[in-house]
């Protein structure tokens, strides 16, 4: 019993760990190609260098870290070749988990998705930090609703990629405010059930993001 504790512990860290440190690198308050020293964030975060390094393990496997032997770890470098490939995965996957979300959301889903949507229609914030947070939540709202493991693991990884370029330019991109609220027809087809308008709403708001960064590059 003692060990089988012991062992939920240790994975409850990590995850506190993983969930963290991923925070750190798709806000760039680790900056792309900046060393991590393990140490030092278990430090930072109080925790075990164990727990640590399970997330960092986890967090390569999600394109974010990268390990070298001899050399230590490292936040990845963004290439703007990233941009197209990102995109390519998102357009096909975002409407899907989109229309899924419209046709499968249980009654809490709903709510979540309605307290969403009123957040939208009465934040009037031009906090870059709340922005991003509350884009990624629709995102996440939006896959969870969607009730498929599979998929929604798979586009948390890759919206984190693409939050991460997102704040690499953040600075150059007019309308952050207006991008976030786009949101709103999307979560409205989604509440309303509407699947074809939430699949199309979904593609469209992907193709702009690409549009937007490809502008200022």
């Amino acid at each position: 019993m003692m060990s089988t504790a012991t062992e939920k512990d240790r994975r409850s860290l990590a995850e506190q760990a993983y969930h963290i440190i991923c925070d750190w690198l798709v806000t760039l308050q680790i900056r792309p190609g900046s060393p991590i020293n393990d140490e030092q964030v278990a430090n930072e975060l109080g925790l075990g260098r164990t727990p640590v390094r399970e997330a960092l393990k986890r967090l390569e496997s999600d394109r974010l870290v990268v390990a070298y032997p001899r050399r230590g770890t490292f936040a990845t470098e963004v290439h703007i070749t990233d941009l197209g490939h990102i995109s390519e995965v998102r357009q096909q996957l975002e409407p899907l988990a989109a229309a899924s979300a419209a046709r499968r959301m249980t009654r809490s889903d709903r709510a979540d998705l309605e307290a969403l949507l009123a957040e939208l229609d009465s934040d009037a914030s031009n906090d870059v930090r709340e922005l991003i947070g509350l884009d990624m939540r629709v995102h996440r709202a939006i896959y969870a609703a969607a009730h498929n493991p599979y998929l929604e693991d798979t586009l948390i990884q890759y919206d984190n990629l693409a939050t991460r370029i997102w704040c690499l330019f953040v600075d150059r991109l007019p309308g952050l405010a207006g991008h976030v609220g786009e949101h709103g027809a999307l979560l409205r087809a989604v509440v309303d059930g509407d699947a074809n308008m939430a699949a199309d709403l979904a593609a469209g708001h992907v193709a702009g993001f690409e549009s937007a960064i490809r502008k200022i590059i």
